[in-house]
């Protein structure tokens, strides 16, 4: 794993740092994705087929990345990237929630070592039509072909979904998607009361940590800049499509 991710491993197991003020409010009736305690709206990966073009130039296949970035969501990247038999598959994120941003780094250096592509967007699953959350989820949980198309993403591209697409060798995002970029704030998973100076020295490292990822993935850090200020005065802030390419973010503006 490399020193970097494995020392992001270590702090990403019970201290990590959260996406903060774009939590959003999911269907109750979605099934948790794991075992007792997960999360019901844990990312999901499957795979979709659309019409020549879909996913772009010659693309009618992809990886539907779909739910909120948990502790244990790269693992699920890697079991379905495994699975595809050599075949790389453009990954399309939609993300929503409270999400793990060291695990949204981890996703990134997962797909930047697979050489996969990776844009946002939302999967809308044919056979979904008509049937509700817990059945439709049902058909995307084992992570099979499923006839689909992409729209816009139903929610911004957060800061979890910006960390995970700089991981991605090409990188665009379709017309019509808001870049948010929150602040983030540290959480325990066993002892939720951190203390303030503890806080403090942890977000600092965290910060460099980042710093040192989106350098590695040729992304300008000035996207940290405005994620701190952001931390600091309890802000978010919507990058327009035109910083997309100045910042790096994206290697092309569209699908």
């Amino acid at each position: 794993m490399g020193t970097w991710s494995l020392r992001a491993a270590i702090f990403g197991g019970l201290i990590f740092l959260v996406t903060a003020g774009l939590a959003q409010a999911q269907d109750p009736h979605r099934p948790a994705v794991g075992g007792i305690g997960s999360p019901t709206d844990a990312m999901i990966f499957y795979v979709a087929h659309g019409a020549d073009g879909a996913c772009g130039s010659g693309c009618s296949d992809w990886i539907a990345a779909e739910g909120t970035v948990q502790w244990d969501t790269h693992k699920r990247l890697i079991a379905i990237l495994d699975r595809q038999a050599g075949r790389k598959l453009p990954v399309v994120i939609h993300s929503w929630g409270q999400s793990n941003l060291n695990v949204a780094t981890s996703l990134g250096r997962i797909l930047r070592g697979r050489g996969i592509d990776a844009t946002a967007a939302s999967t809308v699953v044919e056979a979904c039509n008509g049937k509700d959350e817990t059945e439709c989820f049902a058909l995307k949980r084992p992570g099979g072909q499923l006839d689909a198309k992409l729209k816009a993403p139903d929610a911004p591209c957060d800061l979890a979904c910006v960390l995970a697409l700089a991981g991605g060798v090409h990188r665009s995002l379709p017309p019509g998607t808001r870049v948010i970029l929150s602040g983030m704030e540290i959480h325990n998973r066993l002892a939720p009361n951190v203390s303030e100076e503890r806080r403090q020295g942890l977000t600092v490292r965290f910060g460099e940590l980042y710093r040192i990822y989106l350098r590695d993935m040729g992304i300008d850090t000035e996207l940290l800049d405005i994620v701190d200020r952001n931390s600091e005065t309890h802000r978010q802030t919507e990058l327009p499509a035109s910083e997309w390419l100045r910042l790096r973010l994206v290697t092309s503006a569209a699908l």
